[in-house]
């Protein structure tokens, strides 16, 4: 069991030792001695030792919770025109090919038993809404299986047994030590085979999906043969240690194409911990809207990179306003962490205890700066909100343009109200006139709050702070939309190029 992410990718990890091999072959100079063979790593004690500890997973549901026990699996047959609409999609492990009866009221996985005492991992999407729960253990036994807790942010879900203690256990490693080019090895039930060992080497570390899929989880990427069944499985290091949570797939086609995502290990652990000792999972939270750093944005900073997260919003009344930050900070690091990317931070905030310290690192008007900040508790349900349609007058209310090709006018007390504004904040926009702010998604309604991190209040100071601008030129724009904010780019056109 595994989710899919329907985008194509590169095929050929089950041959990357043959063509190291034949690499190497090449190199040797002509009549030299061949070299002898690099020594591969025998994987046989880890699997001997650890594989009784490894459970089978089955799930099984009935009435309402099956329609959602099992979305469908989407082949090359059946796959969409737009491949995007369906990433991430969970699907769940069956032997061979299941039938719709079969999908819907049994799923597949796998887990590892963590303490003697009968305490088993697995993803929460091998177990969710499920109705009985039985793992199948090595020995053939089967027992009934209870959910203690899971949270689905981490996909992590922690079931018990009873067995009358001395289980076989993992031992549990320490994954933020791994590195890339580290071997690894996977034991699970792909397609519904018990005990199918895979292995393959870290490809990356601190990989981040991005907010469309466990925003607070930097995984670990392995070319590990991971499928469908696969799901809450553990991926070992070569000391026979438990780094990661087997959790995704990348795939067109349901089945491995070179890419698997693995939950770290110190995080599940982190989950486990706090579901022991409270009952359910908290995370830390620091209080802003954040987006990646575009071409547009770092030239009107005047940045050297593209590195960081730029801040959109800062909630009211949250650590980052008490911290003083603003939108425009540039966040580039978090506890001595760099952020290099806007995906790096939320990871790094939502495992941080709520009510702990922390520092992060800023650019303000082109200064670096440290800035200390309490963490916040995340809200058990809380979410990002979704941006909202835009509201406000259209082209007749409209008092004029600029070379941004954007008519803007007063923001009216009703539409201040509805967007939360405060008095003197923001200038409407009337009507897109120019290509370029229609290219980059402006429209009627939208609020601008600040024009080259100057904060404008009407349609005379939009006028007033874009009035030098010049062909060439690039202007930043913090913009409104719904009840989000974010940055927005605009190049001014050279003569006809717009």
């Amino acid at each position: 069991m595994s989710r899919t992410i329907l985008r194509r990718a590169a095929c050929g990890a089950l041959v990357s030792l043959a063509v190291a091999s034949g690499a190497q072959a090449q190199t040797q100079p002509a009549g030299a001695a061949p070299a002898p063979a690099a020594s591969l790593p025998d994987f046989t004690g880890i699997v001997q030792k650890n594989a009784p500890a490894v459970v089978h997973v089955e799930a099984k549901y009935s009435g309402k919770s099956a329609r959602k026990a099992a979305p469908p699996v989407r082949g090359r047959g059946a796959m969409p025109d737009d491949p995007q609409l369906d990433i991430f999609r969970r699907f769940f492990g069956m032997p061979m090919v299941p039938s719709p009866e079969e999908q819907q009221s049994t799923s597949l996985g796998s887990g590892f038993i963590i303490s003697s005492d009968g305490y088993i991992l697995t993803n929460t999407h091998v177990v969710e809404d499920a109705d009985q729960i039985t793992v199948r253990l090595q020995d053939r036994r089967t027992l009934t299986a209870k959910v203690v807790g899971s949270d689905p942010q981490y996909d992590i879900a922690l079931l018990k047994v009873d067995a009358g203690g001395n289980l076989p256990a993992v031992t549990v490693g320490d994954s933020r030590s791994l590195k890339p080019g580290q071997w690894v090895l996977a034991i699970g039930s792909p397609f519904g085979f018990d005990y199918t060992v895979t292995q393959g080497i870290v490809s990356a570390v601190g990989r981040n999906l991005g907010s469309q899929d466990q925003p607070y989880t930097s995984f670990i990427q392995t070319d590990v043969p991971i499928n469908r069944g696969n799901s809450g499985g553990p991926l070992f290091d070569l000391q026979g240690r438990v780094v990661g949570v087997n959790s995704q797939i990348y795939s067109n086609t349901g089945g491995y194409l070179g890419v698997a995502f693995s939950i770290p290990i110190d995080v599940a652990m982190n989950v486990v911990k706090q579901i022991k000792e409270k009952g359910y999972v908290t995370r830390g939270q620091l209080g802003v809207m954040m987006q990646p750093i575009t071409d547009d944005i770092a030239k009107a900073l005047k940045l050297g990179s593209n590195s960081g997260a730029a801040v959109t919003q800062v909630s009211p009344g949250s650590g980052a306003e008490k911290a003083g930050l603003k939108p425009g900070d540039i966040i580039v690091g978090y506890n001595g962490q760099p952020i290099t990317q806007a995906a790096d931070l939320p990871p790094l905030v939502g495992i941080t205890p709520p009510g702990s310290k922390a520092t992060l690192s800023i650019l303000r008007d082109g200064k670096k700066q440290d800035v200390p900040v309490t963490i916040g508790e995340m809200k058990r349900d809380g979410k990002a909100a979704s941006a909202a349609p835009a509201v406000g007058g259209g082209p007749a209310a409209a008092t004029g343009s600029t070379a941004l090709g954007l008519a803007v006018e007063d923001v009216d007390s009703d539409t201040r109200q509805q967007l939360g504004l405060k008095a003197g904040e923001g200038v409407l926009i009337g009507d897109v006139t120019g290509s370029v702010a229609a290219r980059a998604g402006l429209q009627p309604g939208d609020v601008i709050l600040m024009v080259n991190q100057q904060r404008v209040g009407s349609a005379a100071a939009f006028h007033a702070a874009t009035k030098g601008l010049k062909p060439g030129d690039t202007v930043l724009l913090l913009v409104r939309h719904g009840d989000q904010s974010g940055f927005v780019g605009l190049t001014l056109p050279k003569g006809d190029d717009e």
